[in-house]
């Protein structure tokens, strides 16, 4: 399983972000081997809008099968959700024991965006 964590590190021992489109990175973790890729966010930090679009459009080139963040607006949701990937939100700590959580389901599915858009 591929997963795509929301963060402001480069390892695994970083913390998940709160904010999914204004995350300075992701990693991306294939579970079965642990091997992980880091993702640069910076192109979607000083949008006024469109960053969660964006920001999804960045996480889904490396094919994940789920998203772990603290929070996801409407939009990058819709972007996530209409690619087939799950979208897990109020996931706080190490980003290995996040992933560790969510794999012992710790985390669900979320159903629907847990925060507002951005409007400017």
């Amino acid at each position: 399983m591929r997963i795509a964590v929301s963060t402001q590190a480069k390892d695994l021992e970083g913390q998940v972000d709160s904010r999914f489109g204004r995350a300075p990175y992701f990693i991306v973790v294939e579970t079965e081997t642990n091997h992980f890729e880091v993702i640069q966010n910076s192109q979607s930090l000083d949008l006024p809008q469109g960053a969660g679009i964006q920001s999804a459009q960045n996480v889904l080139v490396c094919k994940p099968d789920a998203v772990l963040t603290g929070n996801c607006g409407p939009k990058a949701f819709r972007v996530l959700q209409a690619a087939g990937v799950k979208v897990a939100v109020g996931v706080k700590g190490k980003i290995t024991d996040a992933i560790k959580d969510y794999l012992n389901g710790k985390y669900s599915e979320a159903e629907e965006a847990n925060v507002e858009g951005h409007w400017v």
